[in-house]
């Protein structure tokens, strides 16, 4: 998943949920379709928010690394 370029990227680092989340979705209403919206969040919470309200608003979410000290969601309209 390494090879996928974002359109568009959202740094949400110090950032308390479910404003990861929150901001992830506005930000989403703004793309096109088969645009995506790389996100960066160091809230331990968004693991669980951000994919969830993502399929639930009919987003794909095409990787998610946790690897280090943030997760980086990629998320395609």
């Amino acid at each position: 998943m390494e090879n996928i370029v974002p359109d568009f990227r959202l740094d949400m680092q110090g950032e308390p949920c479910p404003y990861p989340a929150f901001n992830a979705l506005e930000a989403m209403k703004e793309l096109k379709k088969g645009q995506i919206l790389e996100v960066i969040s160091d809230c331990p919470q968004s693991i669980n928010n951000i994919p969830h309200d993502a399929k639930a608003h009919g987003y794909e979410v095409l990787n998610i690394d946790s690897s280090g000290p943030t997760i980086r969601y990629l998320i395609k309209k």
